[in-house]
């Protein structure tokens, strides 16, 4: 059957009605938005941890950011991975559901901006198909894309790392998606008022 006509009597969660009501207006936040998962196919490969801080007015608002580690034990324990991040990592531990409604309902109707963006509203595209709810509708902002742009490079794309020496940006050990978050964040301030985005 065709997949729209399957929609159309279909009861969506209430905190999906919620996040649709939003979008009378525009935004003037954005969402650093940043996903570890546990491969790169949308389809069988699943979210493990979100980072996620909001910028307004060109500042890194700390106090709105929301952080999580996803538990997804039964892909863990099918693909053999180890759980060592899981149990370790000090940020809250939700399943999926939770974690997705908690995500949906911080980022509102923000502007979504990330490196390589596609990928995360990919994989969280996915994970909401399986909580029974539509596409994100939020506008996306892309750091390489803007860099390139920038730069007017179109051969090729540049890793957060590139970009990072590029813009002399402190190095670090640790991965984390609240770290790349925050790296991210940090480059869209500087490419965003040398493209003159409002």
């Amino acid at each position: 059957m065709i997949d729209w006509l399957k929609n159309i009597n279909k009861e969506h969660p209430e905190f999906w009605k919620e996040y649709l009501s939003k979008f009378d207006k525009k935004s003037k936040r954005f969402v650093i938005l940043s996903t570890e998962t546990s491969g790169l196919n949308p389809i069988k490969d699943v979210i493990l941890s979100i980072g996620s801080f909001a910028v307004i007015d060109n500042s890194v608002v700390i106090g709105d950011s929301f952080e999580a580690v996803l538990l997804q034990y039964k892909f863990l324990h099918d693909n053999g991975l180890s759980n060592e991040f899981i149990v370790e990592s000090k940020m809250k531990k939700l399943g999926e559901l939770e974690a997705i409604k908690s995500l949906i309902e911080f980022l509102g109707n923000a502007v979504l901006v990330g490196h390589h963006i596609d990928f995360d509203v990919e994989m969280i595209n996915a994970a909401l198909e399986r909580l029974d709810c539509g596409r994100l509708k939020n506008e996306a902002l892309d750091i390489d894309v803007m860099y390139r742009k920038l730069q007017d490079i179109n051969n090729r794309q540049f890793s957060l790392d590139e970009l990072s020496t590029i813009y002399n940006l402190p190095k670090s050990d640790r991965n984390s998606s609240s770290e790349d978050a925050y790296k991210i964040a940090l480059l869209f301030l500087k490419l965003k008022s040398r493209l003159g985005i409002k």
